[in-house]
């Protein structure tokens, strides 16, 4: 390919230029990822494939380009484009989520660079091959149930699953999970307000229509996009108003799904959450898929991603090679008054990732500490105090407090 895209305004250029013949703009992000076609648009912006020109090898990237063009659209658009940055940050490390490459503002638009996922998502797919067979829909539900577990760990929720959704890697046949931007953290109080609605129709569940996304929202959206790559038909054809659920046996021509698997749709599609799946786990027991069966390597690069697969409790997630140490002689009991999962935080601090366990201890706390449960303070603090070999945590810094002249329930600025 001779040319390169302008980012500005769309010009074809030289690969060699710097700068746009037409409008002056510079054809690089960051001096080093430069724009080559556009692969997607939609209603804040565009999408490119891009090369990264730092390499030798000058690798394919994506370049995600945000666009606006009244106040109140910028306004949005700078917050998922932030948000969505925030996530692929956290996120990336997962080798069946984009990695992020780099994000930034520059002549006036946001930009996120991202890892290229070469291959056709599962929409494509089936538009080119058909419906798919009961095996290989229960694969599908199988990969993008542990990449799931992986992010709800980490208090996520995607809140757009769907076949575009989903991406099949051409090197070895992985589904890759894309598109975080209307991704959102789901403390205790943000899973009690009522949000933004974002979603897309036919898959986004009922109380994520309504702004309550929770957990189990992912686990509707994933098994409506089951029901449409075992029919091959729009999920909205067979959606009984009058029942509030899909009537999709009829649409599948003649093919055989086991009843058991048709329960497990069934319920993974109920209209309530709470005749839902209550987590991953749930539905990997149902699939028969072994519990403590391991989940992809992470990515070579990530020297620190020591991802637990699925398990039942927190108390049969395998141990981490952490030095024995007199903090760390019984393990924590995870227990929470607010329905938390206390995992995520574990196993950052049992790598020692002190700065990222500080932030999701942050996002978990999202209320006011007055009215934070006694329970959920105790065993974040045990947590801290375990890992951290008695340096970190809430009774550590009120032991500080108390030695420097400090006096509990009262603000002293000199102490």
């Amino acid at each position: 390919m001779s040319d390169c895209l302008c980012l500005a305004c769309d010009r074809a250029n030289p690969l060699t230029l710097k700068f746009c013949t037409e409008c002056g703009a510079r054809l690089q992000i960051q001096d080093r990822y430069r724009a080559l076609r556009v692969i997607g648009q939609g209603g804040f912006g565009k999408t490119f494939l891009a090369h990264d020109e730092s390499k030798p090898s000058k690798p394919h990237c994506v370049i995600k380009q945000f666009l606006y063009n009244d106040p109140a659209t910028l306004r949005e658009a700078q917050r998922l484009f932030e948000q969505e940055a925030l996530r692929l940050d956290d996120l990336g490390k997962h080798p069946q989520i984009p990695e992020l490459l780099a994000h930034c503002e520059q002549e006036g638009r946001q930009y996120l660079v991202q890892e290229f996922v070469d291959g056709e998502n599962l929409l494509q797919e089936l538009k080119r091959r058909g419906a798919l067979s009961e095996a290989e829909v229960r694969d599908v539900l199988g990969q993008v149930l542990r990449v799931l577990d992986y992010i709800h760990r980490w208090q996520v929720i995607h809140r757009d699953i769907k076949p575009e959704n989903i991406m099949r890697r051409r090197s070895d046949q992985q589904l890759v999970l894309v598109d975080f931007g209307a991704a959102k953290y789901a403390s205790a109080t943000a899973l009690a307000k009522t949000g933004t609605t974002i979603g897309s129709a036919g898959y986004a569940a009922p109380e994520q229509a309504r702004g309550k996304a929770v957990f189990a929202s992912d686990l509707y959206g994933l098994g409506v996009t089951c029901l449409h790559l075992l029919t091959g038909v729009d999920p909205f054809t067979f959606f009984d108003d009058s029942n509030l659920s899909f009537v999709w046996r009829g649409s599948l021509n003649g093919k055989q799904v086991s009843g058991e698997f048709g329960k497990i749709l069934d319920k993974l599609t109920q209209y309530r959450p709470v005749d839902r799946y209550g987590n991953v786990t749930e539905v990997l027991t149902a699939l028969g898929k072994p519990k403590s069966a391991a989940n992809p390597a992470p990515k070579q690069t990530v020297s620190n991603s020591n991802y637990q697969p699925v398990s039942p409790s927190p108390q049969s997630t395998p141990k981490q090679s952490v030095p024995k140490t007199n903090y760390q002689s019984a393990p924590v009991t995870l227990k929470s008054a607010k329905g938390i999962d206390y995992r995520e935080l574990e196993r950052l601090l049992k790598v020692k990732e002190w700065r990222k366990a500080d932030e999701m201890t942050a996002r978990l706390m999202e209320v006011d500490i007055e009215t934070f449960p006694c329970q959920d303070l105790q065993t974040i603090d045990q947590l801290w105090v375990n890992y951290s070999n008695g340096k970190f945590g809430f009774s550590v810094q009120k032991k500080l407090w108390l030695e420097c002249g400090g006096t509990v329930g009262k603000y002293d600025y000199q102490v």
